[in-house]
């Protein structure tokens, strides 16, 4: 079905992967297509719990297809921009983890960050190298400025430096770095990890996270309460407290 992405449905953990790696898994049209297209899948799917993306090869992405801007794709093919892809993965309401093997750049940096955590490896490096042929960041500014200082941002976005794991790690890109021999196994625990909470509770929280981050703090304050509100009535959040109470393993109903 996909030309640029293969899909590991094996649920609870739904794995989507960039397919170019003779092209360093470059970002397109086509690629941000499949990809709201695949997502699509895995919203409607109630067994997919968690997504892992990651990148064919040794990179993760090196960003934008500066071909596909410069010659777009025919038409027939199911494409989509990246502001779309980006809005899809923040409305999933399910956990996305970005495995990162290797260079995560420009786009691709972008990619990353919204992702809901980050584990890389720590031969990955990280950057926004667009001001090196005369482009600027533009549509990822939205996704890095939410994750990490302006200075830092501006820093990375004027001079094009790459930063290593240890340096994207403490500023926040990241969430875990670990051994490149350790990334799947390491991977694998955090998505079996995620995939065993209340997808309900989950995906009423990361809708309440991204829609509640611009906010003034009295309105954020109001919308989280009454958020609050709607995840204290989950049949889930029920069957939490008593499990807890009973000292027992939780069987999660969805709702």
């Amino acid at each position: 079905m996909y030309t640029t992405i293969l899909v590991d449905d094996a649920r609870p953990v739904v794995r989507l992967t960039l397919n170019r790696p003779d092209k360093r898994n470059p970002i397109g049209p086509v690629t941000c297509g499949e990809l709201v297209h695949a997502l699509q899948r895995v919203k409607e799917d109630a067994a997919a719990r968690v997504v892992v993306l990651t990148g064919a090869g040794t990179v993760f992405s090196a960003g934008g297809d500066l071909s596909a801007m410069a010659a777009p794709p025919a038409g027939g093919v199911a494409t989509a921009s990246l502001p779309e892809l980006l809005i899809a993965m923040h409305e999933l309401g399910k956990p996305i983890i970005a495995m990162v093997n290797g260079p995560a750049l420009a786009g691709g940096l972008g990619l990353m960050v919204a992702c809901d955590l980050v584990v890389a490896a720590d031969t990955a490096t990280f950057g926004t190298t667009e001001i090196a042929v005369g482009l600027w960041p533009m549509m990822i500014t939205a996704e890095i400025t939410r994750s990490i200082g302006r200075k830092k941002t501006l820093e990375m976005m004027l001079t094009g430096r790459k930063l290593d794991a240890a340096e994207a790690l403490a500023c926040g890109l990241v969430t875990r770095v670990v051994g490149g021999a350790d990334l799947e196994a390491a991977t694998a625990a955090l998505a079996g990890e995620l995939a065993e909470r209340s997808p309900a509770a989950i995906g009423l929280g990361l809708r309440a996270f991204y829609r509640s981050q611009d906010m003034e703090l009295e309105p954020q304050l109001r919308y989280l309460q009454a958020e609050l509100g709607r995840v204290l009535a989950l049949e889930d959040a029920a069957e939490g407290i008593s499990a807890f109470l009973q000292k027992r393993k939780p069987v999660w109903r969805g709702r």
